[in-house]
């Protein structure tokens, strides 16, 4: 993988139709179409996208888009936020390779990363701990649960 391009509010319309490409399966496994990265907006995307506290970076294949992160960050703590890569590039190491490229371009004060996925997203329950990523706790949301993990750095 090439090195990831930062994205910005010019990139949101690109950044959410790759979102909801990649969230349909999550939302099949789940039971619930009621997903925050489905229901998000245009220009709830352009605002995240523009607020300096969110890092975000993708990944472009032949000027498509085929992969992006946020991560905002708060202190000495950043919370990564909808990792995606396009249905017909999973399983290719894109996500993997993509969350340790932007971890590595975080603020150099960040010393803690936290997420959470569903606890039917079997993908990214195999990835995340082999990123360094460990479980520290579930929470109840609708009718599964959120599975949270922390990263030091």
């Amino acid at each position: 993988m090439t090195e990831p391009l930062r994205l910005g509010p010019l990139d949101a319309g690109e950044v959410l139709t790759l979102q909801r490409a990649a969230y349909v399966p999550e939302a099949r496994a789940h039971r619930s179409f009621e997903l925050p990265p489905l229901l998000e907006t245009l220009e709830q995307a352009r605002a995240a996208l523009a607020d300096p506290a969110c890092l975000a970076w993708g990944v472009r294949e032949n000027g498509r888009l085929v992969a992006s992160v946020r991560i905002s960050v708060d202190g000495e703590t950043a919370e990564v936020g909808r990792l995606v890569v396009a249905p017909d590039r999973q399983g290719h190491g894109l996500g993997g390779a993509l969350l340790l490229a932007a971890e590595r371009l975080l603020p150099l004060q960040v010393r803690l990363l936290r997420l959470f996925t569903g606890e039917h997203s079997a993908g990214a329950l195999r990835l995340y701990p082999r990123l360094g990523y460990h479980e520290t706790r579930r929470t109840p949301e609708q009718h599964y649960q959120l599975v949270h993990f922390e990263k030091s750095r």
